[in-house]
Parts: structure tokens; C-alpha cells; sequence
């Protein structure tokens, strides 16, 4: 079993920047691949961006490319996302998520393991 524990969301201004991370629980977390994932309100859960095991491949929603980054630390047992330009459409509640493979994709099904979350506001 593993446990993901999201933090770092807050308020910010439009153009700020935001880190989030997730902290894992567990000694497979550098054979799991991740993602992190938003759900607006009355919107469905969407896909942001995922990460491979090792960090070597990334992935990213279209609409977040060039503005949003995700990366790890495996000797940390953490995943994070560093969220920059941020746009009042950003957003949402943000959930980490593990999948017990190398590589993963984009579908909520995918995924093994999630966190509870943590808000992120961006003001106009």
C-alpha cells in the first residue's frame, strides 16, 4: 500500500508561481510511475502531467505545456509540480497519483494510488 500526501497549494496572483509536492510512503516509490491530476469545480478530474519511474519522461496536458514542470526525487520519495504563469483557469483541486509501472498514461484508471489533494486559487 502505498500512502501519497499532497502539499504546497495556496492563493496566488495570475503570473505567480506555485511548487506542490507529494510525499510517498513506501520503498517502491523509484518503480512507480506518477502523475498529478486537477479537478475544477463541477468539472471532471483532468490529466496534467505524468512522470516515469527513473524521471526520464515526462508528459503534459497541452494547455500547462511550457508553464508547468514535473520532476522527482526518488531518495526523497517525492514527486512535485512547479507551476508557473499561473492563470485563474489553473484553478482546482490537485491530486497526486501513483501507478504501480515504469511508464503510465493519462487515464484515471491507470492509477493505483491517490492522494486527498491540495487547493490551488489563482486570482484575476
Amino acid at each position: 500500500q502505498v500512502q501519497l500526501v499532497e502539499s504546497g497549494g495556496g492563493l496566488v496572483q495570475a503570473g505567480g508561481s506555485l511548487r506542490l509536492s507529494c510525499a510517498a510512503s513506501g520503498r517502491a516509490f523509484n518503480s512507480y510511475a506518477m502523475g498529478w491530476f486537477r479537478q475544477a469545480p463541477g468539472k471532471e478530474r483532468e490529466f496534467v502531467a505524468n512522470i516515469n519511474w527513473s524521471g526520464g519522461s515526462t508528459n503534459y496536458v497541452e494547455s500547462v505545456k511550457g508553464r508547468f514542470t514535473i520532476s522527482r526525487d526518488n531518495a526523497k520519495n517525492t514527486v512535485y509540480l512547479q507551476m508557473n504563469s499561473l492563470k485563474p483557469e489553473d484553478t482546482a483541486l490537485y491530486y497526486c497519483a501513483a501507478d504501480r509501472t515504469y511508464y503510465t498514461g493519462t487515464k484515471r484508471r491507470e492509477y493505483n494510488y491517490w492522494g486527498q489533494g491540495t487547493q490551488v486559487t489563482v486570482s484575476s
